[in-house]
């Protein structure tokens, strides 16, 4: 039977989300810091199966049944160990190292348990090393960023020293060979043969697994001109960067009890946010996010503000992290930084209480990225359009809730002046097709005419006193934006003529093109929907407009920040609600 190293189970239980796994098959309710249902493994009415996402595992208190998520789904799945390791390992993408080589295995153990403690010795002798004379200059560069001596020490920076080989004789020294040294990364083999270390007049900054235990280094070049800025340890046995979270070995508990984490691109901006007192952060140290990365977040919370430079390169960054953080299911928001600051500048040269607002007024990333991509596009225009739309579908695919995407439907609708089920119906494919082309069909939509706009037109000339009685109900406001605008607004126009009369008039007051129009839909035999629920879906359709343009608003008075606009914020809302309450009386 194949075994797995110890190391490996570990990893997997992390990237597992033991919370996902288990509401395949229960549903569950948040209880405090754990999560409740009714336990599948007995039968009860009363729940008291609870799942413990901090701690990753199971417990049932009136049956007695627990375990890891491995166990789970062995017992759930009614597979063996190694079957159940096999199956979440392809579930959460994990690449699965198997040996029958006891001997192997446990010499692979060794190799990690000694690159371990090799870290851990060059941690205390980089903290040495700041402490010392030599770390003058390292010291004064953290007072220059403001960073106390509380928080250095508790993120333990440390200093490489300017020399090539200190921290290697050092290692040697305590009875390590150099092919080991060499494989943990901290020194590295110069094309000539000579092997120096890999970090040089840097600071030192000790990156963790979750767990605590020191896995790599980030060093960040001291002398002006010194190239590249930042130097990280490479992947090793302990260390892959796409699979790491900066500082979150410190922050996962606030994480868990805030339901919220903000997560930001360098240590230094960490750092700052960290010092002042903002404990659900973490770092992506620079990479792109990564879906381990995603799924470690998942597994503390459901809510992510991404925090990144605002420049080109930070905004790409956001858009590509949310695609992928809203694809696994966490609600995401980006907090808009004012120009050239990043979260580091941000707190020291303003406040961290400015930060935090920030954090506060944070935008929804669905709306983010619709205003993203529709920045300077002209809608009057289809070519616009469909670019917008084709570029909308690759995120609008990625959203796994069907209600949301609905939503996020309708705010596209708006801004791209096209009607809402059309959209719906159009990104529902995408999101099953993982299609990411605007169709012929969504290339039509602008001039699209829905089937109220058709009912109504029918009913006016076959079903008059029906359209009627409903016209007479309907505002100018209700046909805003409709292809069919023109033709309903002259039928409302003739109710103070006789029924009898009204068809007639109706087709002589057309345009040419408009006869047309109406007349292949009044030659239609069955109605295309009944007047009354056509003028109820008008009236629906505008109050999502209206919904859509007052939310607008409200983004904008949150992107502006001011007293003024947020103090408009309340009213607007209230609006929002009102309309909201109005789309469900019509709905009742």
């Amino acid at each position: 039977m194949a075994r797995f190293p110890h190391n490996f189970i570990s990893d997997l239980k992390t990237q597992a989300d033991i919370v996902k796994v288990v509401q395949d098959t229960v549903p569950l309710k948040k209880a405090g810091n754990s999560y409740k249902g009714l336990c599948p493994f007995h039968s009860e009415r009363t729940p008291s199966f609870h799942v413990n996402p901090e701690k990753g595992f199971f417990h049932c208190f009136g049956c007695a049944t627990s375990g890891d998520v491995i166990k789970f789904v062995e017992l759930t799945d009614n597979l063996s160990f190694p079957e159940a390791v096999q199956a979440l390992a392809q579930r959460f993408g994990v690449e699965v190292p198997t040996s029958d080589d006891r001997e192997h295995d446990e010499a692979m153990e060794l190799e990690r348990e000694t690159l371990l403690k090799l870290h851990e010795l060059a941690e205390s002798f980089f903290q040495e090393q700041l402490a010392s004379p030599l770390g003058f200059q390292a010291r004064q560069y953290l007072e220059r960023r403001t960073l106390t001596k509380q928080t250095t020490e508790s993120l333990r920076f440390g200093l490489a020293p300017p020399n090539r080989e200190t921290l290697k004789q050092h290692l040697l020294d305590t009875g390590y060979p150099l092919d080991v040294l060499l494989r943990s990364g901290l020194v590295v083999r110069r094309e000539g043969g000579k092997v120096i270390d890999r970090f040089r007049n840097r600071l030192m900054i000790p990156i963790y697994r979750d767990t605590g235990s020191v896995i790599a280094f980030g060093g960040r070049a001291l002398a002006p001109g010194q190239q590249p800025k930042y130097v990280n340890s490479p992947e090793t046995a302990l260390f892959s960067k796409g699979r790491t979270l900066y500082g979150l070995h410190l922050t996962k508990k606030a994480i868990r009890r805030l339901g919220y984490a903000v997560v930001v691109e360098g240590y230094f901006d960490f750092a700052q946010a960290y010092q002042s007192g903002i404990q659900p952060i973490v770092a992506i140290c620079g990479t792109a996010l990564t879906e381990s990365q995603a799924r470690l977040l998942h597994q503390c919370t459901t809510k992510v503000i991404l925090s990144f430079d605002p420049d080109f390169a930070g905004q790409n960054a956001s858009e590509r992290s949310g695609e992928l953080l809203i694809s696994e299911g966490l609600h995401v928001n980006v907090a808009l930084l004012p120009p050239g600051e990043d979260p580091d500048t941000c707190i020291r040269e303003r406040s961290a209480a400015y930060f935090s607002d920030k954090l506060k007024q944070s935008q929804p990333f669905l709306e983010y990225a619709l205003e993203h991509a529709a920045r300077n596009r002209d809608f009057s225009r289809d070519q616009p359009r469909r670019s917008f739309l084709t570029e909308m579908l690759k995120l609008a695919a990625r959203i796994p809730d069907a209600a949301a995407r609905d939503q996020f439907a309708d705010r596209l609708a708006h801004k791209a002046q096209i009607m809402e089920d059309v959209v719906r119906v159009e990104l529902r494919k995408a999101a099953v097709e993982r299609r990411t082309t605007v169709t012929a069909t969504l290339r039509g939509a602008p001039s699209a005419i829905s089937t109220a706009e058709r009912g109504l037109i029918w009913a006016t000339i076959r079903k008059t006193s029906n359209a009627q009685a409903v016209l007479k109900q309907m505002e100018n406001a209700d046909f805003q934006n409709l292809p069919t605008a023109p033709i309903l607004q002259l039928a409302k126009m003739l109710s103070e003529l006789p029924t009898d009369t009204i068809p007639a008039t109706f087709i002589e007051r057309l345009t040419a093109d408009e006869v047309s129009l109406v007349s292949s839909i009044g030659n239609e035999t069955i109605a295309p929907a009944s007047a009354s629920d056509c003028g109820i879906e008008l009236k629906r359709l505008r109050y999502e407009r209206e919904r859509a343009e007052l939310q607008d608003e409200i983004d904008r008075r949150q992107k502006d920040g001011t007293p003024a606009a947020l103090a408009e914020i309340d009213t607007l809302w209230r609006k929002k609600i009102d309309l909201l309450q109005r789309i469900e009386n019509l709905l009742d």
